[in-house]
């Protein structure tokens, strides 16, 4: 975008006879974003046009939008008089709401850093996490999986690269209860030993995940992740509890290989049901690492949870 932007700012710069300001740039840089005009295309279709026309104002033709009422058949007065009757309801409403009437564009801008903006997207391969469209081909935004106004946090694991169509179809079909979602999130079960690992044997956390070692491990080193809420298998967890043990296996990862240089691969899997051979009914992840010696032959790795079956 640097071959744009540039050349961009300085003809805005040379136009204005030497000085422009932020807004100014900023003005023409979206004057010439197709993505964000095909973004403001969907809001004219979907809101005010929908509105507009189901109280018979306005209707469409192809791709065009005219009033019911024949504008043409308007005096250069009348028409004057309307545009400054909207123009004083927009001022209006402009001056009773201040700031607050762009809230909703800001909440999706997520106002984050741009450090944590770029880690969501550099972790999604700067494509929508939904539809998997790649960035230099539509917008994409940073989405609370969770929104905050139902007590979603800008913890990285709350945060997918989407969109702008998929962030507005998620908006415009959502009707979750968050409220049983937020209490589901806080939820243990008296008795099971994942969901009362004691502060001293995590070895890292983060807000919806942690990792402990595993007490009878298979080699040095192995480790299990698991989500702080009880569910029972990956099946039942939520997106951010994917994201975050994620996370943590990729830290656990690169902690392991720099404390044991003779670590060279490893093995993720998780037991998912009795006939799979999970035994704690809280879902885990194995992060086992693996050396050159571990095994006579390591081919098929983790197909060999059926006897037999590993080489092929």
């Amino acid at each position: 975008m640097s071959h744009i932007y540039q050349p961009v700012m300085i003809r805005e710069i040379l136009s204005r006879d030497g000085t422009a300001s932020i807004r100014e740039i900023a003005a023409a840089f979206l004057a010439r974003d197709a993505s964000q005009l095909e973004y403001y295309e969907q809001i004219t279709k979907r809101m005010p046009g929908t509105v507009l026309r189901k109280h018979g104002i306005v209707e469409c033709d192809g791709g065009n939008y005219r009033l019911t009422a024949n504008a043409s058949a308007y005096s250069a007065q009348e028409r004057d008089e309307l545009i400054s009757l909207c123009d004083q309801k927009i001022a209006a409403y402009q001056e009773e709401r201040g700031d607050a009437v762009y809230d909703h564009r800001r909440a999706a801008l997520g106002h984050l850093s741009g450090s944590l903006r770029y880690e969501v997207l550099r972790r999604s391969g700067f494509r929508c996490n939904q539809c998997g469209i790649s960035a230099d081909k539509r917008a994409l935004e940073v989405d609370h999986i969770m929104p905050r106004k139902h007590g979603g946090t800008d913890d990285l694991t709350n945060l997918q690269a989407l969109c702008f169509k998929c962030n507005a179809s998620k908006g415009a079909r959502d009707d979750t209860d968050f409220q049983a979602v937020r209490k589901r999130m806080d939820g243990r079960k008296s008795g099971c030993p994942f969901c009362e690992v004691p502060d001293h044997r995590m070895e890292a956390a983060n807000e919806v995940a942690l990792a402990v070692r595993d007490k009878y491990p298979v080699t040095e080193l192995h480790t299990l992740v698991l989500p702080k809420r009880h569910a029972e298998t990956f099946f039942d967890l939520f997106e951010p509890e994917r994201l975050g043990i994620n996370l943590l296996l990729d830290q656990l990862r690169r902690e392991i290989l720099s404390k044991d240089s003779t670590v060279s691969g490893f093995n993720i899997g998780m037991n998912c049901g009795a006939a799979a051979g999970q035994t704690v009914d809280h879902a885990h992840v194995h992060l086992i690492p693996r050396r050159a010696s571990d095994v006579a032959d390591p081919r098929g790795g983790v197909r060999g949870v059926i006897p037999g079956k590993a080489n092929y």
